[in-house]
């Protein structure tokens, strides 16, 4: 009789539980049985272990073999535990002392040839191993990048099962090549293929600026230029509504670049939601630049918030995690996926609840919306260009609801360009650089006054603090006041008016709002023009 067992990660959202594989080898006819709740992918593991084995030079034993995965009430899904499980048989049958094994973590999929291929989610499985007091882990060399992000663990990085069985035998470790004069199949297991074609998913900062975009670019469209200002520094949604061509897409796809890089603590946040979504691209284990995730306006409920059969899978607001969400042709997404953001946009993060359990992820992130006036696009208070009926104009525009954009900070109406601004020269607008700049000096002065606090941006500040503890100058809130007593502001509104004035001061340099910052920020919430300049640099 023998008895081994090395370990494994179980993945539920972007938590991971250790689970401890044991095999148990008896004399009888020969057979091989998998228990501990294994879905489907894990049952196939018997036979990629066997054939692995074999093609390794190992002996498969010939006895009845049982292995075990606990804690058996956990589901366990994937094909991460094939190298665990081959360990823990070869530990059995002692090829390997099975003392070796226990304290090792084991991540890796199986070819039958014996090669080690990667699985999505390692950093998670490593963060898992690394709280529940694991030192040593072992996955597959490609992605030895990826699970040495977490520190105090000793990661090995193999490439075939015969080299991890000659490190834990200590033999001879076998020299494996890859196939020189085509990309390395083992590389193929980092990405999921077609992940991320449906959520329009790309690390959007440094990226950005290689490909040419600047907002210098933008041509025009100062209030909607100082309104992705704004919401850069304080992390406030924002809703840009103007006619085709206007330029929404562009601010909105500019609006990374000036965001700040990510601290150690997001990076590791956005990394571990992506390698779970298998979206990380191959050489760059460490997303460190704010992601950008532009779903289509086809894109259902399960595509936005997470879902899927089985295990829920993270969806654009998870992806877009630490970054920016941008939906474009907001009326045209479904009422019901729409309305399914309300959650995350007030807790930033989302639970999901399956039949095969309950998964939460995070979700906090800046959100802007991009919609046409009108079905044709061309309506506007200054111009009598639009042929749409009044009833369908309100049809059109009423597909947001009232609860939606609430919690929006910034309503931007972005004019038509004009033949003038389109073929003025000289001077263009401020560039990102600029922009990015005068952003992280902002959100320098926030962090330092909100030092010691749960909170890292404004917009994360809840409105009871802000009033109690962060007062702005006498009588700057006294225009704001008039509009709740109007009916022009909700309370959630007035909130958000304080938290829009407060970015607008750290931009600025005020030491706290004054009433022009106030009513800049009652202008960026209405879209009601109240003779304040629009340009931050007006401001100082």
């Amino acid at each position: 009789m023998g008895f081994a067992r090395t370990c494994s990660v179980a993945l539920v959202g972007v938590e991971g539980v250790v689970v401890e594989v044991q095999a148990d080898l008896e004399p009888g006819v020969a057979a091989f049985t998998l228990v501990g709740l294994p879905d489907k992918s894990l049952t196939e593991s018997k036979d990629r272990v066997r054939a692995a084995v074999v093609n390794s030079g190992a002996e498969w034993p010939q006895k009845k073999l049982t292995v075990g995965l606990s804690p058996a009430s956990v589901p366990k899904a994937g094909s991460g535990f094939d190298l665990a499980i081959a360990c823990a048989i070869l530990g059995a049958s002692e090829r390997i002392d099975p003392r070796v094994l226990s304290d090792i973590v084991m991540l890796g999929e199986l070819g039958l040839d014996g090669r080690v291929r990667p699985v999505r989610g390692i950093l998670p499985a490593v963060l898992a191993a690394a709280e529940a007091g694991y030192e040593q882990v072992v996955v597959p060399e490609c992605a030895a990048a990826e699970a040495s992000l977490v520190p105090g663990v000793s990661v090995l990085g193999v490439r075939t099962l015969r080299q991890l069985i000659a490190v834990l035998a200590d033999e001879p470790v076998p020299d494996e090549e890859p196939d020189e004069g085509r990309p390395d199949p083992l590389m193929a297991g980092l990405r999921l293929p077609g992940a991320g074609a449906a959520t329009g998913m790309h690390t959007a900062g440094a990226a950005q600026q290689d490909l040419g975009h600047d907002l210098a670019d933008v041509v025009g469209q100062m209030a909607a230029r100082t309104a992705v200002e704004v919401a850069a520094a304080g992390g406030h949604h924002l809703f840009l509504e103007g006619p085709p061509g206007a330029g929404k897409t562009m601010l909105a796809e500019r609006l990374p670049a000036i965001l700040p890089k990510l601290a150690r603590e997001e990076s590791l946040e956005v990394t571990a939601v992506h390698s779970i979504a298998g979206l990380l691209p191959v050489g760059k284990p460490l997303v460190d630049v704010a992601p950008y995730c532009a779903p289509h306006h086809s894109a259902t409920m399960q595509a936005l918030v997470g879902g899927g059969q089985g295990i829920a899978r993270p969806g654009a607001v998870s992806l877009a995690h630490r970054g920016v969400l941008f939906l474009d042709e907001t009326p045209e997404f479904s009422g019901q996926a729409l309305d399914a953001l309300r959650q995350p946009l007030e807790a930033g993060h989302v639970v999901i609840a399956r039949s095969a359990g309950v998964v939460r992820f995070p979700a906090k992130f800046l959100m802007v919306l991009a919609a046409n006036p009108c079905p044709c696009g061309r309506f506007s208070r200054t111009d009598d260009l639009c042929e749409c009926p009044p009833a369908s104009i309100r049809r059109y525009q009423a597909r947001l609801s009232g609860p939606l954009l609430d919690r929006v900070d910034l309503r931007v109406e972005v004019d038509r360009v004009t033949r003038s601004e389109l073929t003025r020269r000289g001077a263009r607008g401020e560039s990102t650089a600029t922009v990015a700049d005068r952003v992280r000096s902002a959100r320098e002065r926030a962090a330092a006054r909100l030092l010691g606090t749960p909170w890292r941006t404004n917009s994360e500040v809840p409105g009871r603090e802000l009033r109690s503890r962060w007062h702005a100058a006498p009588g700057a809130m006294d225009e704001a006041e008039r509009c709740l007593e109007r009916g022009a502001l909700t309370a959630r509104g007035l909130d958000r008016v304080l938290r829009v004035a407060w970015t607008i001061a750290d931009l600025v340099g005020h030491d706290r709002p004054d009433a022009t910052d106030v009513t800049l920020g009652l202008q960026l919430r209405t879209g009601v023009p109240r003779g304040v300049p629009m340009a931050i640099g007006a401001l100082t």
